[in-house]
């Protein structure tokens, strides 16, 4: 079967996978969606006998259909290899009865390695099968993550340029120095005075500049994407939820068709919609618990139906879900309203105009799947203490938010259904705030890399390879510019 794919936003556009992945984002500012969710053709005996690799493979070859098998493949192997610390790729650890799956032993510690490490691979394929002539640029605004692993991912790769923007006070300093030491030819990283809904609006707004994709075509480029916007990023963490199901069943601790629930600890809605196609695909995953931070439009969104931005933007100790605008969120709204573009069109306006929507209460009732809530800054901070007491586990401000979220849904509910919690980034890359969760009084005035070490000693976890790399590397970009400045500095760094 050939899967096409539309737009969020128009019910004309119907393009390939690769077309979808090369493009980013649909012209009329739609994402693109699969036309229908695939059923996992594979049965969960033989999923269970899958290494990662293979469990991708059976996975992605469902969504992207015009890739051949060897082409598919190959990426695949460039992607998932040595980079990766382990060889499971994503190891499940079972702590304190939930089960964290760890997305963060790739080349830059967080579980946007998981599908960055391959969407070069799939864009570069997908040029070659659309007989692309231009360079591809990638341009990506970043809450953290996304932006080291787009740049690791793309670095020197051939054909293409990535420029990555990010807020200059809302990442912590190991991000940031990860970026910004970031070699490559083809890499340019930019700092904004704004928070990370700022740089992504500036990279949308110039995603839709038909003026500036007619001088980068003049120059010989076309723009695609990095973020979770692309599906070429989202189709791949789907892959992650169906071996981690494939391998509890692998290691009996679930039977045969019993479900689960998946906690996810989300900003821009993309890793837990991915959970989400996984259950549509078949996987048995029961509610999807969505952990919001301070910022918690997605908690009042599963609450009321209201889906409202007007509220102050707060930096916290986990950075890469400071999000107000979670791009993502439109695919399920398209779904939930019956693959209505009309009906989705009009909400996306409401949300540009007025900075809110509201859904309907059809579309509300399914939305059942889900439950949504937070965890404050003190109560992020204590979970990290309290799981390190209780079990000697050391996880990372994102990862608490998550687990603290699935204590209150259990307080909640009484739901003991088996839990998989979305562990997504080592606690080496927010060392400062774990540190301080821990004893806050023992490790203040250590320096960045002082806390690194004491980390270490804390954990008996070897420092990773990515952390030493930026330990004495030297600061490669210093640019750092107003939003609306953007697209200029984008034209300087081209030579259009």
């Amino acid at each position: 079967m050939n899967l096409l794919y539309k737009s969020t936003r128009s019910n004309d556009v119907e393009v390939t996978a690769s077309q979808a992945i090369l493009k980013g984002l649909a012209d009329d500012g739609g994402l693109f969606v699969p036309e229908s969710l695939p059923a996992l053709e594979a049965d969960m005996d033989t999923l269970a006998g899958m290494s990662y690799q293979e469990t991708a493979y059976e996975v992605m070859r469902q969504f992207l259909t015009d890739f051949t098998e060897e082409e598919l493949k190959d990426c695949i192997a460039k992607a998932y290899d040595e980079k990766f610390d382990t060889k499971e790729i994503a190891p499940l650890v079972k702590k304190d009865e939930a089960y964290y799956l760890e997305l963060f032993h790739g080349k830059t510690i967080a579980f946007k390695d998981m599908a960055l490490s391959i969407l070069p691979h799939l864009l570069t394929t997908s040029s070659k099968k659309n007989q692309v002539k231009n360079e591809i640029v990638i341009l990506t605004a970043t809450s953290g993550d996304t932006g080291k692993a787009a740049l690791a991912g793309f670095a020197d790769v051939p054909g293409t340029k990535i420029i990555v923007f990010y807020p200059k006070n809302g990442v912590s300093p190991i991000q940031e120095k990860q970026m910004v030491t970031q070699k490559g030819a083809n890499t340019f990283v930019v700092g904004i005075h704004g928070n990370f809904d700022d740089a992504q609006t500036g990279v949308k707004k110039m995603f839709g500049d038909k003026e500036l994709a007619a001088q980068m075509d003049k120059a010989g480029y076309q723009f695609s994407s990095a973020n979770s916007i692309n599906i070429g990023r989202l189709v791949p963490q789907v892959v992650y939820y169906v071996y981690a199901y494939a391998k509890m069943y692998a290691n009996g601790e679930v039977a045969k068709g019993e479900k689960i629930n998946v906690v996810v600890p989300t900003g821009n809605f993309g890793n837990i919609l991915a959970a989400y196609y996984a259950k549509n695909m078949g996987v048995p995953i029961d509610k999807l618990i969505c952990a919001s931070n301070d910022n918690k439009v997605l908690y009042d969104f599963f609450r009321t139906g209201t889906y409202d931005r007007n509220r102050e933007f707060i930096l916290t100790t986990s950075p890469s879900m400071d999000i107000l605008i979670s791009s993502n969120l439109e695919r399920l709204i398209y779904k939930i309203a019956g693959a209505d573009a009309a009906k989705d069109v009009t909400l996306m306006q409401n949300l540009a105009a007025e900075g809110k929507y509201e859904i309907t209460d059809e579309m509300k009732a399914q939305l059942k799947d889900f439950y949504g809530n937070y965890a404050n800054e003190k109560e992020t901070a204590e979970e990290i203490a309290e799981v390190y007491k209780k079990t000697g586990y050391i996880m990372d401000t994102h990862t608490a938010v998550a687990s603290r979220v699935y204590r209150k849904y259990v307080a909640e509910t009484g739901d003991q259904t088996k839990t998989v919690i979305a562990s997504t980034a080592s606690p080496y890359k927010f060392t400062r705030s774990v540190m301080d969760a821990l004893d806050a009084e023992k490790y203040k005035g250590m320096g960045d890399f002082e806390l690194v070490d004491a980390l270490s000693k804390l954990s008996g976890v070897k420092v990773p390879q990515a952390i030493e790399e930026i330990r004495t590397a030297p600061v490669l970009h210093k640019n750092v510019v107003e939003t609306e400045d953007m697209p200029k500095i984008v034209k300087q760094f081209l030579n259009i």
